[in-house]
């Protein structure tokens, strides 16, 4: 079907944005391809939204690099303004774009519903993966960034009690977990890892209250957190206790700078540009339909390590796990 208002389309982003975004937004976009030819690309950001200081920020910047450097037009929706996922899908598919992505497994009902009614659509959903045939999709082997992030946490703790701090419990999240535990039992076989969902990505309040309970009540002087703003708020408090704490997708040292040791980066910024990419050159498909990223393709990783000095032996031995589980010599087992 021919797109008569492609010339017409602009991409636009709310005046509320981080300054990050707000400054990134400013650039302009490239001029090498009208705007006929421009792919068209809308994404349905996941429940907190923008200004989460993780997952969906981290998608953002991916989109925008592809908008910046490849000269994509990009549309997204916030649950807080849409309504409701499916309200979300359905503006995007009246946009007519030409690729639309999901973020996150708690879209995946939504995005099946509207893709078995749109087939001649293609969607790309982040963190699941689908049987339809037009739903390609992006995993992570969190588990591998997992297991560096526990046996960080278990090198630096002094009372061999360390955290895990989750959002809404799901077979993803057990993953993070999973790889957690293993790694911390690698170098530490006394270390005990205290394990709370919290139920909930956007309750900073609620982050903070149960890595104080962690603390007080179990000891824990290291504190993993694996649940959006929830966790922003559990890293906050680990700083204001003296204790340390490890972040999640993005780097979140910012966040609280005596307190994150590191963060088990998702680099969901490069896989959203490079699967954008691939779409385009290859005409509007996936050659790959399940894209998985690991330490070896560089889809996860730990950020720089900051606030702890690692004796050599310690740098050693985080190097070791490190070419262990991309050479596949260590295997986490899942859930």
């Amino acid at each position: 079907m021919q797109k008569s208002n492609k010339a017409k389309r602009v991409l636009w982003i709310p005046l509320l944005g981080s300054m990050l975004l707000l400054a990134a937004c400013g650039s302009q976009q490239p001029q090498a391809a009208s705007a006929e030819e421009r792919p068209e690309i809308g994404v349905v950001l996941s429940d907190v939204g923008l200004g989460d200081q993780s997952y969906s920020d981290a998608a953002f910047r991916g989109l925008m690099k592809a908008r910046d450097e490849d000269g994509v037009l990009f549309d997204y929706r916030e649950i807080g303004k849409a309504g409701t996922y499916d309200d979300a899908f359905k503006q995007l598919v009246e946009k007519d774009n030409d690729l639309i992505i999901g973020l996150g497994y708690m879209v995946k009902e939504s995005l099946e519903a509207s893709a078995k009614a749109n087939p001649d659509k293609q969607y790309l959903i982040v963190d699941d993966t689908s049987e339809l045939p037009n739903v390609a999709s992006i995993t992570f082997k969190a588990e591998e960034g997992s297991y560096l992030a526990g046996a960080l946490a278990a090198l630096t703790t002094r009372t061999d009690h360390i955290g895990f701090l989750g959002g809404v419990e799901s077979d993803l999240l057990k993953k993070f977990q999973a790889g957690y535990e293993q790694g911390a039992k690698a170098v530490n076989p006394n270390a005990q890892v205290k394990v709370v969902y919290a139920g909930d990505f956007g309750n900073t309040k609620l982050g903070a209250s149960i890595a104080a309970s962690m603390i007080q009540d179990d000891g824990a002087d290291v504190i993993y957190t694996v649940a959006g703003l929830t966790g922003v708020g559990a890293l906050q408090e680990a700083q204001s206790r003296g204790k340390y704490a490890i972040g999640v997708d993005t780097d979140q040292f910012f966040i609280a700078e005596k307190a994150v040791v590191t963060s088990m980066i998702k680099n969901v910024d490069n896989s959203i540009f490079s699967a954008v990419k691939t779409f385009n050159e290859n005409k509007g498909k996936f050659p790959v339909k399940d894209m998985v990223f690991g330490l070896k393709e560089k889809g996860v990783g730990l950020a720089p390590i900051r606030v702890v000095n690692l004796t050599d032996e310690q740098q050693k031995k985080m190097d070791e796990l490190t070419e262990g589980l991309v050479s596949g010599k260590i295997n986490v087992k899942l859930p």
